[in-house]
């Protein structure tokens, strides 16, 4: 976390939570078309995820795509840099405990 050649403890958070922020601005449409999928009742969508996103940007657009977003984005920076730092943290252990493995 603050080794010699490492990115140090602010780079790591910074470094978790932008990781996070990419993550779901990339997933976040295929899992919105997920939820939306296991929450229909049963027969509604015969083909499937096709339907959800045909229906979708028929009734909502594009941008209902990214419905919920925000309290995803808010969850995702802090819980991917604690993630981060936990990864970092549990290295340097490890490289204590057994350096040459």
């Amino acid at each position: 976390m603050g080794t010699e050649g490492g990115i140090g403890l602010l780079g790591t958070i910074f470094a978790g939570g932008m990781a996070g922020i990419a993550n779901w601005a990339i997933g976040m449409p295929a899992d919105v078309l997920k939820s939306r999928l296991q929450t229909a009742p049963e027969g509604t969508y015969k083909n499937g995820i096709r339907d959800v996103f045909a229906e979708l940007m028929k009734r909502e657009g594009p941008l209902a795509l990214y419905k919920g977003v925000t309290p995803v984005m808010l969850r995702a920076f802090p819980a991917n840099a604690a993630c981060f730092i936990g990864f970092e943290a549990f290295m340097k252990f490890l490289n204590f405990v057994a350096p040459n493995l």
